[in-house]
């Protein structure tokens, strides 16, 4: 196996992870009851509920974005760009805990965001998927 091959796998690897958490958890924080999830989620009895909802969708947008365009090779273009905007909600998601005196979480919001601009930079300029 070439390392381009390799390194094409490996990204399809952590899409498909990414792809996953972020579905899970914009899922949570988007269609769920709020009462049910604001009792897991205690920051989102802390941000107005618009905001709560919003960043679900968006999470589940971006768990979208980082499996079907690649997999259906239609406007693949879309899949960094996707891995871009929840590195950026991790990276905020980051901030907003540390301010919040959270740093127990800080670890996990690293690791999302680091995969996440590796999907970026796999998918934008190493091992990128040609359109149909």
């Amino acid at each position: 196996m070439t390392s381009g091959k390799g390194l094409h796998w490996a990204l399809w690897g952590v899409q498909i992870l990414l792809g996953l958490f972020f579905l899970m958890v914009g899922y949570s924080h988007g269609l769920m009851p709020f009462d049910e999830i604001a009792a897991q989620a205690v920051w989102m009895t802390q941000v107005p509920h618009w905001l709560a909802r919003f960043i679900g969708y968006a999470e589940l947008a971006g768990g979208v974005g980082l499996i079907l365009p690649a997999a259906t090779r239609i406007k693949p273009w879309l899949t960094p760009l996707a891995a871009l905007g929840v590195a950026t909600i991790m990276v905020l998601a980051l901030i907003f805990h540390v301010a919040r005196g959270e740093a127990s979480v800080v670890w996990i919001h690293t690791l999302v965001a680091s995969a996440a601009l590796f999907v970026a930079w796999g998918r934008g300029r190493q091992a990128p998927i040609q359109s149909r």
